[in-house]
């Protein structure tokens, strides 16, 4: 079959602002395996290029593909672009196969199927096997009924089948690299780059993330073939920086140690940027040494509050003396943090908010990045927030950059100041402007010059959409939002257990 992968341009201040753009791993990573299976493949990066919609099915159209593959990791906020694409697709191309995979289909597809006729299936949860039997499927005109983990519209409307069993060997499935052109993205500051995954899922039970409904369970890679396969690309196509998809990386000390020597024993030269629980660089403060060694530039914290009550609320599993610690050790060892911090987990006060950017600052983070608590519906924090205000209704703008929930106990205009304020204090303080301007280590300084120019872009332009976008006063709430039986929406996609797939000493 002819299959077109289509990346759409996403709204997310995150992809529109900065000028370097990363490839889109998730339909890379469904493509190898498509290839692999006999099909003629190509992908259509509208993200990277910013393509208008009206263009991307012009391309779509004279491309003739026989099935059109969709998704985004932005999930709900990409949605309606999607959407709009696929609709677009149809009209064009009668009778072409429009299918959609991700987080926000896996969970919402009744809604999807009801209202876009023209969708032929929905991909649930990891997409490499159950795409290339849905594809097998639709080539040969066999029905849809005994392909797992897909839902499609039957006789008697939406139906799904059984979820598919999780990819238990993360190896046995080859990202398509060769579909695109190394030398078109970029990271940190203009340098070839790439995003890759050692892990997928989390055994912790964080209320606003999905990570374990949708991966089911942690599973990692075989550290010695992906330390090989970073330094493939490394040296056979001149990437330098490699970007980690995984949510939590280092849930397995051994597994997490014995990549970071076989990486050190390919001596290449890349710089590494990924996510991880404070905790966890805790537990590794022996061989912190390793991680810059293996070439660790930067990790994102997620420390998502100063508030041992609000950080029990979300189960975050983890207290502020594990954030200072985390932060205080890789500034011993030579590597950048970047703490997240997100407004709206509690209605704050004005009081609440000047103790959050005061223990902030006493946290010293090398860079910060504040988001607003997004109850996506597949996560249990919608559960919690059921009977919050809804005051932004355009699911484009549920990238975590904008206020989407109400707080009656200060106004959205004055919970924008401080999370502006906060972020100018933390990045304008002295002791960070010495770092930025005069940090030791010439290849961090021009990371963190780059990370403030885009954060200067983003700190304006997120006060001129907050102006232009508006906010409705009489909104729903997030049950009435999303439907008022919100466990029911997870669609048969369990809150499954913590267990690891493999070893988690």
């Amino acid at each position: 079959m002819r299959i077109l992968l289509i990346n759409a341009p996403h709204p997310a201040i995150g992809s529109r602002i900065p000028s370097d753009h990363l490839p889109p791993l998730g339909l890379l990573a469904i493509g190898g395996p498509l290839i692999d299976a006999g099909h003629d493949v190509r992908l259509v990066d509208g993200d990277r290029d910013g393509t208008p919609v009206v263009e991307l099915i012009r391309q779509t159209a004279r491309a003739k593909p026989d099935a059109v593959l969709s998704g985004h990791s932005g999930s709900t906020s990409g949605h309606p672009v999607i959407a709009e694409i696929a609709r677009g697709v149809a009209a064009a191309l009668p009778g072409v196969h429009i299918v959609y995979g991700g987080v926000f289909p896996t969970y919402h597809w009744r809604e999807i199927l009801d209202a876009e006729p023209y969708v032929t299936a929905i991909v649930r949860g990891e997409g490499e096997e159950t795409a290339c039997r849905l594809m097998a499927a639709l080539g040969q005109g066999r029905p849809l009924d005994f392909v797992r983990g897909i839902a499609f519209r039957g006789a008697n409307g939406p139906r799904a089948t059984p979820l598919a069993v999780p990819v238990r060997n993360l190896d046995a499935h080859r990202t398509g690299w060769e579909l695109i052109d190394h030398a078109r993205y970029s990271y940190w500051g203009g340098l070839r780059a790439v995003v890759v995954q050692f892990s997928r899922g989390c055994p912790h039970t964080c209320t606003y993330c999905g990570q374990r409904g949708f991966w089911t369970r942690w599973r990692h890679r075989d550290p010695v073939l992906f330390a090989k396969e970073i330094a493939r690309l490394y040296r056979e196509h001149g990437v330098k920086v490699f970007n980690f998809a995984d949510e939590n990386p280092l849930a397995s000390k051994k597994a997490w140690r014995a990549f970071l020597e076989a990486l050190i024993a390919e001596n290449i030269d890349a710089i590494l940027v990924a996510s991880a629980r404070a905790g966890d660089i805790v537990r590794d403060a022996d061989i912190l040494h390793l991680y810059k060694k293996a070439g660790f530039a930067r990790f994102l914290l997620g420390i998502e509050s100063t508030s041992e009550a609000t950080l029990a609320s979300i189960r975050k599993g983890e207290t502020t003396a594990a954030g200072r610690e985390a932060i205080r050790l890789l500034r011993r060892h030579g590597i950048l943090s970047l703490a997240t911090w997100a407004a709206g987990f509690e209605e704050e006060t004005d009081r609440d908010h000047w103790r959050g950017l005061r223990q902030l600052l006493d946290y010293d983070p090398d860079q910060v990045q504040l988001i607003h608590a997004t109850p996506h519906r597949w996560t249990p924090f919608s559960q919690q927030a059921a009977g919050r205000q809804v005051i932004q209704t355009d699911l484009r703008l549920w990238d975590y950059k904008h206020q989407v929930l109400a707080n009656r106990k200060i106004p959205p205009w004055r919970v924008l100041l401080w999370v502006k304020l906060t972020e100018m204090a933390l990045q304008c303080r002295p002791k960070a402007l010495y770092r930025v301007l005069f940090h030791p280590d010439r290849g961090l300084r021009h990371a963190m010059r780059w990370y403030t120019r885009i954060g200067r872009r983003v700190w304006f332009h997120e006060i001129w959409r907050f102006l232009r976008d508006g906010r409705v006063k009489d909104g729903p709430s997030v049950a009435a939002f999303w439907g008022t039986d919100l466990e029911a929406a997870r669609d048969g996609v369990p809150e499954r257990s913590a267990v690891t797939e493999n070893e988690p000493a």
